[in-house]
């Protein structure tokens, strides 16, 4: 299940973990307009971990996840 929040500058989506016996906590991932940010409760330490990529990053972890293993550098076509 997730939700999809549009604040002023930034869309929020949140993923949550359908019940389970090893349920993950919720997934915060908040796109502004020059980075994305995921967080997500550590219940060990009871802080949120927070990891911030760019636009770029974004754009090759899209990528990745239609490709087999292996090296790879994205082109962008400037034509």
């Amino acid at each position: 299940m997730f939700t999809i929040e549009h604040d002023f500058d930034a869309t929020v989506v949140t993923l949550v973990d359908e019940p389970s016996s090893h349920r993950q906590e919720d997934v915060t991932i908040t796109a502004f307009e020059d980075c994305v940010t995921i967080e997500q409760l550590d219940p060990r330490t009871d802080r949120i971990d927070k990891i911030t990529l760019s636009l770029s990053q974004l754009a090759d972890l899209t990528a990745a996840l239609n490709l087999p293993e292996g090296v790879y550098r994205r082109t962008t076509d400037k034509t």
